[in-house]
């Protein structure tokens, strides 16, 4: 068995490896002893009670059921989910209502074997390591307290829900539902068979746009692809885009809080021009203002932005919860992962797959354009930006030897382009004097490296991505 940690976005694991009901029931206890024992501003909330949502993963339910169960058991109430829910409704349901927390089952965009839980604390967001680190201070220190659900729901103790009604008319007065609904876009959605369903057709019934939704049947298999919105994920969808003739392709991953995006020729945008086209709409088209986050691994096309628009821009590890914590400390226009994950400005603290598809649809519907012609535009202004992601397997031996190499003999040079910076605040970033740059980094949730790189153009993305695979594959 496995220890049990909460990562860069919390505890995720092999289901009946040590993703186990009695595993399940330890967290559980944990976070009900966090929840009595809690003196921090999450106590003083009116409403004490802790909402819990499930992705479409096998026993995604029972493992949320289970939970329920035991916090109840505790003296916590809950709210539970009556059905597969996006992350982005369970953190919208605990800012609207003022609750204590909110637990989400789900291992993301991690392959079908995985599951995972997710704590979000008061503020409707990722808890950060001051409050994981409670839990695991918890694990195994009190006997675990439980009771079946039908008596916890008698008791009035539990009560079961459909949350996501009451998101979704949030996302709907974020975005101009009935100028979107004029224009005659043609959208390709493919749910990954994860919890985006068929919302963004449901938001956008009744008008012009003619939306087709794909995957969006329950299959805890996943249809044999990881439900993460990239490549290979999306080639499916990416084709279907192009020979369907649509305006724009749209992907959620499994638990709905990230975007991928699929162009009509074909090609899958990058989380970072994802990022860079909601930041460019947000603050041309809908004039809103603030300061932008994006992690280690974002692109020099936001900052150039961000220098335009004289915006202050902060870097943060790998991590939606450090994005998060700004989020609630600054006045953030906009924060976002270089994977498509990307919060906004009065709306929650939290990445939101569909709303972030409304926006890009509400781009072209306001400036009258089609997204390759917008794409066009920005590459003429701020120049071309190419990243490359690798990840790989990468044994626990490997990992110490790779972390002392980078550490005592780093590169002085990527393609004789000379380094002028390394940063060392998540894994090592090298950057070239041609802004160029090389990032390897463990993964906080998963047995592996990743690889990182960004360049003027593809080709010389994909060979310093390669120096970097070389660099890993030297120890």
């Amino acid at each position: 068995m496995g220890e049990i940690k909460f990562g860069t976005d919390g505890w995720r694991a092999v289901i009946s490896d040590d993703f186990t009901f009695d595993n399940v029931k330890k967290v559980a206890q944990s976070m009900a002893d966090y929840i009595l024992n809690d003196k921090g501003p999450g106590s003083k909330v009116k409403d004490k009670r802790i909402v819990i949502g499930y992705d479409t993963r096998f026993l995604s339910d029972k493992y949320a059921e289970l939970i329920a169960c035991v916090l109840a058991a505790n003296g916590v109430k809950v709210i539970l989910s009556d059905r597969p829910t996006p992350t982005p409704s369970v953190s919208f349901t605990i800012k609207d209502r003022s609750l204590m927390g909110g637990v989400m089952i789900t291992a993301s965009h991690n392959p079908a074997i995985y599951n995972g839980i997710k704590f979000k604390a008061y503020y409707g967001g990722s808890a950060g390591p001051d409050i994981t680190k409670q839990f695991e201070s918890y694990l195994g220190k009190s006997e675990i307290k439980f009771q079946p659900l039908k008596e916890l729901k008698s008791a009035g103790m539990i009560g079961m829900e459909n949350i996501i009604p009451k998101h979704l008319e949030f996302v709907k007065k974020y975005v101009n539902i009935k100028l979107l609904k004029s224009r005659n876009l043609k959208i390709l959605v493919d749910s990954m068979y994860g919890t985006g369903d068929d919302y963004i057709s449901m938001i956008l019934k009744g008008g012009k746009c003619k939306v087709d939704t794909i995957h969006n049947e329950r299959n805890p298999g996943f249809g044999g692809i990881n439900p993460e919105p990239k490549s290979p994920n999306m080639d499916e969808m990416a084709l279907k885009t192009k020979t369907g003739k649509y305006d724009l392709g749209l992907a959620t991953d499994g638990d709905a809080d990230r975007l991928g995006v699929a162009l009509p020729n074909g090609k899958i945008l990058t989380g970072h021009k994802v990022m860079t086209l909601l930041l460019l709409h947000l603050l041309e088209d809908k004039k809103m203002r603030g300061d932008v986050v994006q992690t280690l691994c974002g692109t020099f096309l936001i900052e150039k932005i961000c220098k335009k628009y004289n915006l202050k821009m902060h870097e943060t590890p790998v991590g939606f919860k450090y994005i998060c914590d700004l989020m609630i400390k600054e006045d953030v226009l906009i924060g976002g992962e270089e994977t498509g994950g990307v919060a906004f400005k009065n709306s929650i603290p939290e990445r939101d797959g569909v709303l972030s598809g409304l926006l890009l649809l509400e781009m072209m519907a306001m400036r009258k354009k089609k997204m390759l012609d917008i794409l066009n535009a920005i590459d003429k202004e701020y120049g071309t930006f190419e990243y490359k992601r690798l990840d790989m397997r990468l044994p626990d031996d490997k990992k110490a030897k790779l972390i002392e190499l980078l550490k005592t003999n780093p590169p002085k040079d990527i393609l004789g382009k000379r380094i002028v910076d390394i940063n060392k605040k998540d894994g090592y970033k090298f950057i070239c004097d041609d802004k160029s740059w090389l990032m390897l980094r463990l993964s906080g949730t998963e047995p592996i490296l990743r690889v990182y790189s960004e360049a003027s153009n593809e080709k010389k993305a994909l060979a310093v991505l390669e120096e970097g695979r070389k660099i890993a594959l030297s120890v």
